[in-house]
């Protein structure tokens, strides 16, 4: 199947179940923070394989994420979340909170984490650390900086390899810098 991505490695590399152990793992650790809803789940999911992809030059979960006017939405995100539901490992809560739909999911017992090494566990935890304490407006606006969520067009795939010109208030990697004499 042709792809109009710019790049065109990412379904090769998606790997759902690990998708999935990931999702309900982040939504085991933040189940007692009342700000991490559906859209902070989005954005906690796009920096860590983003964020991973700087660090390690390769994908956690090879998830595809699209640009929207809200910030980056992983694309599978909303079977992974089905079948995470039919398997009965997370519930869902929604509730309008003044005017807004608010959706929280809920771990119905221990994530299974058998493809997630011990070093992703401790990047994972580090980014839901840093991320979890935002609400959805801040990690939106926060997201809307991230130089491969800007450069992409709307609606359309982000791509992973324009990590490597985020400015440095996002970049999780230390670049030497090489002054060439110039």
């Amino acid at each position: 199947m042709a792809s109009n991505a710019p790049y065109d490695d990412s379904s090769e590399s998606f790997d759902i179940e690990k998708f999935k152990q990931v999702l309900q793992y982040i939504i085991l650790k933040t189940s007692s923070t009342d700000n991490v809803g559906k859209t902070v789940l989005y954005k906690i999911l796009y920096f860590i394989d983003f964020n991973y992809y700087e660090l390690f030059e390769e994908k956690l979960t090879g998830e595809t994420y699209l640009k929207y006017p809200y910030g980056p939405a992983p694309r599978d995100f909303d079977d992974a979340i089905s079948e995470l539901k039919g398997e009965r490992l997370i519930k869902e809560k929604k509730w309008i909170d003044g005017r807004y739909n608010r959706i929280k999911y809920l771990s119905a017992g221990e994530p299974k984490i058998s493809k997630i090494t011990k070093e992703e566990l401790d990047f994972i935890d580090k980014n839901i650390d840093k991320y979890s304490r935002f609400n959805a407006t801040q990690i939106s606006e926060h997201s809307h900086k991230d130089i491969p969520y800007i450069t992409a067009e709307d609606f359309e795939e982000i791509d992973y390899e324009l990590v490597f010109y985020r400015d440095p208030e996002l970049s999780v990697r230390t670049y030497d810098n090489i002054d060439d004499g110039c």
